[in-house]
């Protein structure tokens, strides 16, 4: 399998110094993987820190910023961070109002960020922290006990970013960010599967012809394999799941997210099924996402995540953010 990169024990480190090249308003810590605002800490503002494995980019990296995060730790590809560059994070953007961990709930992540937090609150830092864990595909997989937290890692990050950005005290912020949380629920889908640079050919078998309904971001199993279907069949099999799980009540927010692999233009396309599907069941839409923003390396696939939206999360998701992968109102 072909990569642009140097070797695969570099590809980690390659790419924060690329970040450093391209994005001056970031500091990078190649060596400790941390990535930091690089006007943190801001002051009178809650800190936002978040991190897991690399390969799943822009995810979190991509979203250090005004109206994100404040810091992210990326971990080797796959793999959870450690405790020490989520510490190291959390004392870089910490201005005395606390910090708050968004965590995706894998395994791993979870008991890292949870030793993080013990560590900080040792050092003086006050730490809330949120467990992300939307995808309705399986209650438990490889790398989690629960379920797996995917694309409404996107939308805490942004809701909870914004209010961080207004003042507001730590308990708000991790509320919200638990609001956006609860709310939320997504299933992904893989047409072929992804190639990790230490292995160098693909990490499960999906033969020709056929597709994964329920794939995680790491590759983990889903509920089922069939032939082939049709953007729309496709559309209609991932939001009866969602919605049935969801059951919302009122608007939502759409990430139509893309797995790494999968071009613009056949996201586009599934977004149009997505929203046939929403209109059919009088599911009213408040914003839509297009984009690979929550990936797996190199997987061909999709994912959509729903979130139901009050005035307050609306309000908050509109708000100004400037990031790498992310940017509007600026």
């Amino acid at each position: 399998m072909k990569m642009l990169i140097n070797v695969p024990e570099s590809v980690v480190a390659d790419a924060l110094r690329g970040i450093a090249a391209a994005h001056p308003e970031l500091t990078v810590d190649v060596e400790n993987r941390v990535v930091v605002r690089r006007d943190a800490p801001v002051a009178d503002k809650v800190g936002l820190v978040s991190g897991g494995g690399s390969g799943h980019e822009p995810l979190h990296n991509g979203f250090v910023g005004r109206g994100m995060l404040d810091a992210a730790c990326p971990g080797a590809v796959f793999t959870s961070p450690v405790p020490d560059q989520m510490t190291r994070a959390a004392a870089a953007v910490d201005s005395g109002k606390g910090v708050l961990f968004v965590v995706k709930n894998y395994t791993g992540d979870v008991l890292n960020f949870d030793m993080a937090a013990e560590l900080a609150e040792d050092e003086g830092i006050q730490v809330g922290k949120v467990l992300v864990q939307d995808d309705v595909a399986v209650t438990d997989s490889e790398f989690t006990a629960g379920r797996r937290g995917t694309g409404a890692t996107l939308f805490v990050e942004k809701v909870a970013g914004a209010l961080a950005d207004e003042g507001a005290p730590l308990e708000r912020v991790e509320a919200i960010a638990r609001q956006v949380a609860d709310s939320s629920r997504s299933f992904g889908v893989a047409l072929a599967p992804c190639t990790t640079p230490s292995k160098g050919s693909p990490t499960f078998d999906l033969p020709p012809g056929e597709l994964e309904l329920g794939i995680g971001i790491h590759g983990e199993s889903g509920r089922e394999r069939r032939p082939m279907m049709t953007s729309g069949e496709i559309a209609d099999f991932a939001l009866d799941a969602v919605l049935t799980d969801l059951e919302p009540d009122g608007p939502v927010l759409v990430l139509v997210n893309g797995m790494g692999a999968t071009p613009l233009l056949e996201l586009y396309g599934f977004c149009a099924e997505v929203r046939r599907v929403l209109d059919e069941r009088r599911v009213p839409v408040a914003r839509t996402l297009v984009g690979n923003y929550v990936t797996s390396l190199d997987m061909a696939g999709a994912s959509v995540t729903l979130c139901r939206a009050d005035e307050e999360i609306l309000r908050l998701y509109d708000a100004p953010v400037n990031t790498p992968a992310l940017r509007w109102g600026c």
